[in-house]
């Protein structure tokens, strides 16, 4: 008597186990997870409409070993195909199915729940990082120094270096956690970082900037994209007494496309070139690395150094901005058709 029910319960337990893996292994895979619904709902219907066709079988065969019939070894209402397919093997194999899927999407959204708060976690570390690199100590303190000595020289022009200083940090404490700013006030935060470094710089430097172009036109960038190459600049550029100390930026705007560059003095000839790129903060490899991820396919940039000079020359597409954008900001104003200025300190 054993013999039947070890049949019928075989049928069921391989047959089902294999109608199961093939509905999350292959299915849902294919046909599910590519939202190709209707196609996975057929093949689901079939697959569960086979499998319970076979599983009948396993009455059939199991009664054989059998004197009884297949009603009275079972305890069945109905021996006939339909009545066994309807009220026992297709249940069955709909409520194992189900089961299955309930286990299989509960793990993955658990696993996808674990993985989306180590992203994030790692998203929010990160953005820990990214902000405290962008305090350089050594220019915060100086400039501090700076305008507190200019406040007992010149009252007006600390004042005014102060809401400058006081732009720069509102643009890195806020606004450098948008994923896109306007343009102007990207160029807002360079002319104001000049101003600053002007302030604060000791030894003989000449600086040149040059701004062509619709400055005010509706285009975003991503925030402090220029501002590391600018940084780069001020900390690499030539100190010596001997020879000009000097730095160049050139940012022009054409249509959609940005292009920029800025050159600096080299150090002398023990300059490492691949030191300038790994410097600390988020440095020019990190700067590239969020090209590579922000600008796929619509950026250029090239990077030159030698023992006179270190050359930077990046080409950005941009896109408009959606929607109403903020108004100019009082560094940038009106369109520049060319704009240049210079300082020594």
């Amino acid at each position: 008597m054993s013999l039947p029910y070890a049949i019928k319960f075989s049928a069921y337990f391989i047959f089902q186990a294999i109608a199961v893996y093939f509905n999350l292994y292959f299915l849902i895979p294919r046909y599910l997870e590519k939202k190709k619904y209707l196609l996975y709902l057929v093949f689901l219907s079939l697959t569960i409409i086979v499998t319970a066709s076979i599983i009948v079988s396993g009455y059939y065969i199991g009664a054989q070993f059998s004197t009884q019939s297949i009603k009275e070894l079972y305890s069945v209402g109905s021996a006939d195909f339909f009545s066994l397919f309807k009220y026992n093997s297709l249940d069955s194999t709909i409520a194992a199915m189900a089961l299955a899927m309930s286990i299989k999407l509960t793990k993955s959204w658990i696993e996808s729940k674990r993985r989306q708060d180590m992203l994030e976690k790692e998203k929010l570390e990160t953005e820990l990082k990214f902000l405290k690199s962008q305090f350089n100590p050594h220019f915060l303190f100086n400039t501090i120094n700076s305008i507190f000595v200019l406040i007992h020289k010149n009252p007006d022009m600390a004042s005014e270096s102060l809401a400058k200083f006081s732009n720069l940090l509102r643009y890195q404490l806020y606004e450098c956690n948008e994923h896109q700013i306007p343009l102007q006030r990207e160029i807002s935060y360079l002319e104001n970082f000049l101003e600053l470094e002007k302030l604060r710089q000791e030894s003989h430097l000449e600086v040149k900037c040059q701004i062509e172009g619709e400055t005010d036109a509706p285009l975003t960038i991503a925030p402090f994209i220029l501002m590391p190459f600018l940084e780069n600049a001020f900390k690499h550029v030539s100190q010596s007494k001997k020879r000009q100390n000097w730095i160049r930026l050139s940012l022009k705007i054409q249509e959609e496309h940005l292009f920029f560059a800025i050159s600096n003095s080299s150090k002398p000839a023990s300059f490492n070139s691949q030191e300038v790129v790994d410097y600390g903060g988020i440095g020019l490899k990190n700067v590239q690395r969020r090209l590579e991820l922000l600008y796929p396919g619509r950026h250029e940039l090239t990077i030159q150094a030698s023992d006179k000079q270190f050359d930077i020359h990046l080409q950005l597409h941009l896109k408009a901005a959606l929607g109403k954008t903020d108004p100019p900001a009082a560094n940038v104003g009106k369109s520049i058709e060319s704009t240049s200025y210079q300082y020594s300190s």
